[in-house]
């Protein structure tokens, strides 16, 4: 049983290519047999009209031999092998790369969407029938086309396979796009909800109880200080005196210490004002006290 498996039947082959050819390598029998068999006219008329003390090449006696039926049939066995062998490769690659661009349902544009094998399959199978009833001749002529065949099988399975990439490709960067857009566009509706003024309130009560430990009662007076101030508009600015932001800094490019993005973010006009009235008042009910007594802080 395990003999009839392709694994099997190949090594078989292989070992018979090897057995059979002492001269010569397979690379070498397949070149042969495919430029030698091609130009049959031409080397049967060289074959029959040799310069005196000319020799032959070797493919132009293998052809000679092989038409004239003086090929032995084990050298013909071994070359068919040789041949049929590399066919079953290329289909069963080009059929492999079938059904993976089926499976990815991707477009493939202009490219076609398959590699046709049908007709190398079957002179895969007429090569791999009863050669002792075929002439020397058609064994030739359907070893030529399944060598023909298995280039163009290549040829197209290679260009599928280009296709394939090109197209799974520009389907990862259109994800990575979409998701880019996807993120972004997350972000920006966030940070718009950050922006409003509920928004910057919790903003400003996490900051203030996470990175101070200050509660509501100091969250209180800071937010009667900042509504004086701004009305917890990000983007208030005070014409007058250039004051800025949610805090009001003097001037507002104080914030860049606290990121770049201090005119768009309220997180960020925050975190500075936070840390500005932790280093100069302490906390914010000294700041608020310190804004009902002044009218600044």
């Amino acid at each position: 049983m395990l003999q009839n498996t392709r694994a099997l039947r190949r090594a078989h082959a292989a070992a018979s290519a090897r057995n059979a050819i002492t001269a010569r390598r397979p690379k070498i029998i397949f070149g042969t047999v495919t430029g030698a068999v091609l130009g049959l006219a031409l080397t049967v008329g060289m074959a029959s009209g040799p310069a005196a003390g000319a020799e032959l090449p070797d493919a132009v006696a293998d052809v000679s031999s092989f038409v004239t039926g003086t090929e032995p049939l084990a050298k013909t066995a071994d070359s068919s092998a040789i041949t049929i062998a590399l066919a079953e490769d290329a289909i069963e690659a080009a059929e492999t790369l079938n059904t993976q661009v089926a499976d990815s349902g991707l477009d493939l544009g202009a490219a076609p969407a398959r590699v046709a094998t049908d007709e190398l399959a079957a002179d895969v199978q007429r090569l791999g029938g009863d050669r002792a009833e075929m002439s020397a001749l058609l064994v030739a002529g359907i070893s030529v086309d399944a060598i023909t065949g298995t280039a163009q099988v290549e040829s197209e399975t290679a260009a599928l396979q280009k296709a394939l990439t090109a197209a799974q490709e520009k389907k990862a960067a259109d994800d990575a796009a979409k998701k880019a857009a996807e993120q972004a566009a997350a972000e920006a509706a966030a940070l718009a909800e950050a922006n409003t003024v509920d928004g910057a309130k919790a903003t400003a009560r996490e900051m203030a109880a996470s990175e101070y430990g200050w509660g509501d009662d100091q969250f209180s007076c800071l937010d009667s200080l900042w509504t004086k101030e701004s009305g917890w508009n990000y983007q208030a600015y005070n014409a007058g005196g250039g004051a800025t932001g949610i805090p009001q800094a003097l001037p507002g490019s104080k914030m860049a210490s606290a990121g770049s993005d201090w005119q768009t973010n309220a997180a960020t006009q925050i975190a500075w004002g936070l840390g500005y009235i932790s280093s100069v008042y302490g906390a914010p009910c000294s700041a608020w006290s310190h804004s009902q007594a002044t009218n600044w802080y």
